[in-house]
């Protein structure tokens, strides 16, 4: 993210500022009340009854008399595939694979285009230090898929789905530790790239806390508010810890996270970055044999990516200095209280009274924010006065963004689990993981490969400050959510076995890293690359035959 700092020192007292407005935001607008304490995995009969139906006919009968078997979406996918698709079964498979690809992509793109923007200049306007702002904000930013993943899983409409968000972040956790490090450890090992000795001891202990804690969790199998809330508190010990070893031990520098962000954006999705951008589209095609075709494969690229870009342009506002443009600017900070209302109307009859005086509320507040916005700003630059409120409002919106489309992801996820017989929970361990990941891979190693010995340590580190983020604050939150609903009594947890097991490759796959590095003198090498790919391929092959077993 492109933090751009002078050596202050003192930035990292704002921090609890920023994690409170976070959390604040988070409980307040995706929050809905947990019906119960227990947290069960949704493992209704009605739902799992789909496999004994073998025609799409009786699989569509039977759907409308039960309830949704995935309710946190806006789309019932299991009733738009057996309902509507029987004559052509492989085209609607097949459309709900591509739909899955695009909200991947929605979710990342709205993460490192729209949610690290409001970051960056928030942590501009904060003054933050580069370490505080690598461990927190970068952080989030990175996180910030796992975190809304998880925040659905628990939080959302349907409390059935936590196991889905438990996997996800184990998931996620073991491929960065293992498979990305992994590959940057082969990738360098002609290099014999020295890391840091203390970074890394500090953040290997550190995440082996979180994932203990975790398991203790799992194991006793309930949790009480305080408990969730001194789980996620070990972040700001961390953050602390980070901030102290740099402050008083000179450990990092200032190293330059400017790169960091300049990286991140190769770890978006093929389709073109900047939204409409005519020119990234004419160098898509430029190969094209004549004017003509590229004309038409102009064309479709931009009608493709349209439906993609175009509603968060208009819901979300941005006031950075290369993206300015006050009708679009205008045009958001109106439109965006309609669709907040719309989100808060979703349940709600749209007859109602209570959804019209919502509706109107949230019209009136847009046509007042839009013709203010419209006195107040120029057509060559945003903003310089009053910038909070528009980060504020951004960085609210990026965040409803990436809250729907992970919604869509964890729902669409649980249907295909369904639909093939396969659990939801391996889904989040894996698919789910993985899209989540890949940004990570092609950042850390790219930044690995090409930003000398400083981008391989700022690269090793990042693989473990992401998980850490993720394991105690993602869930950290999700779980304290959970807890404050039924305050006094305890959240329960269902214990599964096979997450515990997922932890226990984690941790030897920590231990190895630790050893390995220790005995070569904390150079990174082959040796250990190919053993944290051994150990990644034996946990997953190991979890994906226990699965299969059970469908038999």
């Amino acid at each position: 993210m492109g933090f751009s700092f002078s050596s202050i020192r003192f930035g990292y007292l704002r921090i609890p500022f920023l994690l409170l407005l976070v959390s604040c935001v988070l409980f307040s607008f995706f929050a809905t009340p947990v019906a119960s304490s227990a947290l069960k995995p949704k493992t209704e009969h009605g739902c799992s009854a789909l496999k004994h139906f073998h025609d799409y006919q009786s699989k569509c009968s039977y759907l409308k008399t039960i309830d949704r078997c995935a309710s946190q979406g806006f789309v019932d996918y299991l009733s738009l595939l057996y309902c509507n698709f029987e004559k052509f079964p492989l085209l609607g498979q097949s459309l709900l694979f591509l739909w899955l690809l695009a909200l991947f992509y929605v979710l990342g793109h709205t993460a490192s285009e729209y949610f690290c923007s409001s970051l960056e200049s928030l942590s501009k306007l904060l003054k933050l230090s580069p370490t505080v702002a690598g461990v927190t904000l970068l952080s989030l930013g990175n996180g910030a898929p796992d975190l809304f993943a998880s925040l659905v899983s628990f939080m959302g409409e349907s409390k059935g789905t936590y196991d889905v968000g438990l996997n996800t972040v184990v998931g996620g956790s073991s491929f960065v530790t293992c498979v990305v490090v992994g590959i940057i450890s082969i990738s360098l090992r002609s290099r014999r790239v020295r890391i840091e000795r203390s970074a890394f001891i500090r953040d290997v202990c550190f995440f082996c806390a979180a994932i203990g804690s975790l398991a203790l969790i799992l194991v006793y199998g309930k949790i009480n508010f305080w408990g969730a809330l001194g789980f996620c508190s070990l972040y700001a010990v961390y953050v602390a810890f980070v901030y102290l070893s740099w402050r008083f031990g000179g450990e990092g520098g200032e190293f330059d996270l400017e790169s960091v962000h300049k990286r991140e954006s190769l770890s978006e999705p093929i389709l073109q970055r900047d939204d409409l951008d005519h020119e990234r589209i004419e160098d898509v095609v430029v190969n094209a044999e004549d004017d003509h075709q590229r004309h038409y494969l102009k064309l479709v690229v931009w009608v493709i990516t349209l439906p993609i870009y175009l509603p968060r342009t208009l819901t979300i506002p941005v006031v950075s200095e290369a993206k300015w443009s006050k009708p679009t600017a205008v045009t958001s900070v109106t439109l965006a209280p309609v669709l907040l209302s719309f989100l808060w109307n979703r349940k709600r009859s749209p007859t109602s009274v209570e959804a019209g005086i919502v509706y109107l509320t949230g019209c009136l507040v847009g046509i007042v924010l839009g013709l203010t916005a419209l006195a107040t700003t120029k057509n060559s630059n945003p903003p310089k006065k009053w910038l909070l409120p528009w980060l504020a409002g951004g960085f609210v919106m990026s965040m409803t963004w990436s809250y729907i489309s992970a919604q869509e992801l964890v729902a669409l996820l649980t249907s295909l689990g369904y639909i093939f017989g396969v659990s939801p929970s391996i889904l989040g361990l894996t698919v789910f993981a993985w899209g989540n990941s890949i940004g990570d891979l092609i950042t850390n190693v790219t930044m690995a490969l090409h930003d000398g010995d400083e981008g391989a340590q700022v690269a090793v580190s990042g693989c473990y400050a992401g998980p850490i983020f993720n394991t105690l604050f993602a869930l950290g939150i999700s779980l304290v959510g959970c807890a404050w609903e039924v305050y006094p009594t305890s959240i329960v947890i269902k214990t599964d076995p096979r997450l515990l097991e997922s932890l226990g490759f984690l941790v030897v796959g920590l231990v190895w890293s630790f050893l390995v590095l220790f005995s070569n003198r904390m150079r990174l090498g082959g040796v250990m690359g190919v053993g944290l790919l051994v150990i990644y391929l034996a946990s997953l092959s190991i979890r994906i035959v226990q699965t299969v077993g059970d469908s038999y």
